[in-house]
C-alpha cells in the first residue's frame, strides 16, 4: 500500500508522515529532502548543472529510527541529515523544485524507490504527479500564521520572518509551471491546525484501515 501526504511547509507533513510510517510499519519517504540534497550539491559545485547534479547522486532514506529522532539522510555516503535543514538549504530547495529537468530526476528515483513494498511517502506532488495511482492520498493544511510558528520552532527562528519567507514559499510552490502544489482531485484534505500530530496520525491511520468516516 501506498499512503500519499501532501501539503505546504509547516502544515505537519515530515513529522506526521514518520509518525506514521512507524505506526503502520511501512517505509518511509521524504521526498523534500532529495531536493534539499540537490540543493546542497549545488552550493558546494555552484558551476554544476543541477539536473546533472541530481541525476548523479546517490541519495538514500534509511527507515526512521523507532525511538522518533529525525532519519537519517545519506548523500553519497555521507550523512547530511542537519546540512539540508538550514534556511540557505530549504530556500535553495524550493527554487530547484521549479527546475523541471531537476524534477525528472529526482522523480525518476521517488517512482523507483516506491515501486515494490509498502510506504507513506510526503511532499507536494506525490499524490499528483510521483504515484496518482496512491491508494491513499492525504492534503494536509493548516493555518499560514500556525504553519509559521511551527516552522519558527523547528528552526529556532523570528515567527514574522518565517511567516514573511513562508509566503514566498507558497506562491513559488503554487505557481510554478511543473508539478504546482494542489491537492490531487481524490485527496483527502486535512487541516491540522490545533490538532496534534497524534490526532492527525491517528486519522489518516483510520484512513489507511478504510474508515473513511
Amino acid at each position: 500500500m501506498l499512503v500519499a501526504i501532501d501539503g505546504p511547509a509547516g502544515a505537519g507533513k515530515s513529522t506526521v508522515a514518520r509518525a506514521l510510517a512507524r505506526r503502520l510499519g511501512f517505509s518511509y519517504l521524504d521526498s523534500g529532502a532529495m531536493y534539499r540534497c540537490v540543493a546542497l550539491l549545488a552550493r558546494e559545485a555552484p558551476v554544476s548543472a543541477p539536473a546533472q547534479l541530481a541525476r548523479a547522486a546517490r541519495i538514500e532514506l534509511p527507515p526512521p529510527a523507532l525511538d522518533g529522532a529525525p532519519p537519517l539522510v545519506l548523500l553519497d555516503g555521507r550523512d547530511v541529515t542537519q546540512a539540508i535543514r538550514t534556511p540557505e538549504i530549504s530556500a535553495g530547495a524550493s527554487r530547484l523544485a521549479a527546475d523541471a529537468a531537476v524534477r525528472e530526476a529526482l522523480v525518476a528515483k521517488q517512482r523507483e524507490l516506491l515501486a515494490g513494498g509498502d510506504w507513506v511517502a510526503e511532499g507536494r506532488d506525490i499524490g499528483t504527479a510521483v504515484a496518482p495511482e496512491a491508494e491513499l492520498k492525504v492534503f494536509l493544511t493548516a493555518d499560514p500564521a500556525e504553519r509559521a510558528r511551527r516552522r519558527a520552532r523547528e528552526l529556532g527562528a523570528d515567527a514574522a520572518a518565517v511567516l514573511a519567507e513562508q509566503a514566498k514559499r507558497d506562491e513559488r510552490d503554487a505557481t510554478r509551471a511543473h508539478s504546482p502544489l494542489r491537492p490531487a482531485e481524490d485527496a483527502i484534505e486535512l487541516d491540522t491546525t490545533g490538532l496534534s500530530a497524534e490526532d492527525v496520525v491517528e486519522k489518516i491511520a483510520a484512513l489507511a484501515r478504510g474508515d473513511r468516516r
